[in-house]
């Protein structure tokens, strides 16, 4: 019960890892508030986790909303002691496509912008509406979703790639802005996880992601939310600044 007497907000946690955080936090004895843009999903999550976990619809990019939900689940609850900025979205493409010396296609400026407003601006929203409780409270810990691709980058993927490094530059900072008030801030940074996203894809293309990866397996989300419960848990008592990978030592490409 590593988390006993805790309250935990994760973000995106209708499906996926979000999903496999909020279970495993519960199984610790947290008290677990789930938002999610998915609404059906949520009611899933709640019907299948039980009533320990809360869901709110929320979307993180919308810094209004953010700020409501955290206002109320400070109210309601009393306090905020973890946060997991897991919400995330994909709009792959190259940067430019040119065929025959002629520029044939390029990533939307439209699906740059979406891409960086929750994965980026979404963690920056959640975690500048936390920290005054966290802060006022004498302590806490913000965790927030990276990937390998944010440390070693990716083709067709500029978008996510600059959030996800986003990601671990406002970490460092953080840690070293929050730190003097108790509040460790690190992230994690996760390989190919099966997922709903990669379990959609075709076997040839899921072979040669396996392919790459040492262990010779895809991650399974409960191993990327243990990571979670370790940093979350007084056993991190010294972990903040950190970046932790969890892929199975796996080799990006080019």
């Amino acid at each position: 019960m590593r988390l006993e007497g805790k309250v935990a907000l994760i973000t995106g946690g209708a499906a996926g890892i979000g999903k496999a955080t909020a279970e495993r936090f519960l199984e610790e004895g947290a008290q677990v508030v789930i938002c999610d843009v998915q609404e059906e999903a949520g009611q899933a999550a709640l019907q299948e986790l039980g009533p320990k976990l809360r869901f709110y619809k929320v979307d993180v990019a919308d810094r209004d909303a953010v700020q409501v939900w955290v206002d109320d689940v400070a109210e309601k609850l009393g306090q905020i002691d973890v946060l997991v900025n897991n919400a995330g979205i994909l709009a792959d493409a190259t940067l430019v496509k040119v065929r025959g010396g002629e520029l044939v296609k390029q990533m939307a400026e439209a699906d740059f912008d979406r891409v960086i407003s929750v994965n980026l601006k979404g963690v920056f929203n959640c975690t500048q509406a936390v920290a005054p409780y966290m802060i006022r409270q004498g302590g806490g810990v913000i965790l927030s979703a990276s990937s390998v691709v944010g440390l070693d980058g990716n083709f067709g993927q500029t978008n996510y790639v600059a959030t996800k490094a986003g990601v671990v530059g406002m970490t460092k900072v953080w840690a070293r802005e929050l730190g003097r008030h108790n509040i460790r801030v690190n992230a994690v940074a996760p390989g190919f996880i099966t997922t709903e996203i990669l379990n959609s894809m075709p076997e040839k293309v899921l072979g040669a992601m396996r392919a790459r990866i040492p262990l010779g397996r895809m991650g399974r989300p409960r191993e990327v939310a243990n990571a979670y419960l370790f940093l979350a848990s007084d056993e991190a008592s010294f972990v903040s600044g950190a970046v932790m990978r969890v892929d199975g030592a796996l080799v990006v490409g080019t």
